[in-house]
């Protein structure tokens, strides 16, 4: 019994890892963990915590449907990024990027920032309204951060193993904001009060356009996957939903559930976070 259980966790970490780092996860990985030199964080700092737990998964599609809001970031995702032509290829690079940022040495973090700053600096466009936005833009990079470390951190919080402290939950906000400030956002808040104070600034300016509501059908009712995994998908979804807060889903048609449902919800989370921090052996740290 205990064999076919290692088994079972084995084949179901397996094609987790596979679905979410790409065919070249595992080679990521060994380079990741295995290359000796200095790391911007160390073993005991909270954003290797936040980023190795598996309440991940939520926090990475509330950040998706939270980013989603701000018409100029939406625009650049909806004109560049192919995330419906290439979902799984969008994750693997975005889990790439975080986990070479979070547990690489310095010089491969340095190459990836250096790398996504690349990127950006070709995206350009115009809007639907006809404002031009570019992607290297300090203002809506720090909105994306925001929402980002925002998103991670809620989750954590709601789902993770070891929720953290007031002022890991502080540490946290400050170790992302060094990979924000490589990246070229302005002014990355410190702290969670800075943080609130930052994505209270923003939301003037946030709204769901076609394409928000486009993107976030896509990722909540259409997913690229085969049926069986759509129930836990779902889990997922629904939870990161009701994470967000009320206006973010009035704006975006989503619905986090009755009232009453919401304990069956959480449950729902609990159990599918669960089941993967079970099958996804925590990557090894240097």
């Amino acid at each position: 019994m205990r064999r076919t259980g290692e088994a079972l966790r084995n084949r179901l970490g397996g094609l987790l890892f596979a679905q979410v780092a790409g065919e070249d996860g595992p080679a990521n990985r060994e380079r990741i963990h295995g290359t000796e030199g200095p790391r911007w964080f160390g073993p005991e700092r909270p954003i290797r915590t936040v980023h190795g737990d598996a309440s991940m998964f939520v926090g990475g599609l509330r950040a998706l449907l939270l980013q989603s809001l701000h018409p100029l970031a939406m625009a650049a995702v909806a004109a560049h990024s192919g995330y419906r032509g290439d979902p799984w290829g969008r994750l693997a690079r975005t889990s790439t990027f975080l986990a070479v940022t979070t547990y690489g040495t310095d010089a491969d973090a340095s190459a990836a920032v250096a790398q996504v700053r690349a990127v950006h600096a070709r995206v350009r466009g115009t809007a639907e309204d006809g404002r031009p936005y570019r992607a290297d833009d300090p203002h809506l990079l720090a909105w994306v951060h925001a929402a980002e470390v925002d998103s991670f951190l809620t989750a954590h919080q709601t789902f993770g193993a070891h929720p953290l402290s007031r002022a890991d939950c502080d540490a946290y906000v400050r170790d992302a904001a060094r990979i924000a400030e490589a990246l070229g956002a302005e002014r990355p808040p410190s702290d969670v009060a800075q943080l609130r104070e930052v994505l209270a600034g923003y939301r003037p300016e946030l709204r769901a356009t076609r394409a928000a509501r486009e993107a976030a059908r896509f990722i909540v009712t259409e997913p690229p996957l085969p049926w069986p995994a759509r129930v836990p998908y779902r889990a997922l979804t629904v939870n990161a939903a009701a994470l967000m807060p009320a206006w973010a889903r009035t704006e975006l048609d989503l619905s986090a559930g009755p009232r009453r449902l919401a304990p069956l919800t959480r449950a729902s989370g609990t159990a599918v976070t669960g089941v993967i921090r079970w099958a996804m052996a925590p990557a090894r740290q240097r």
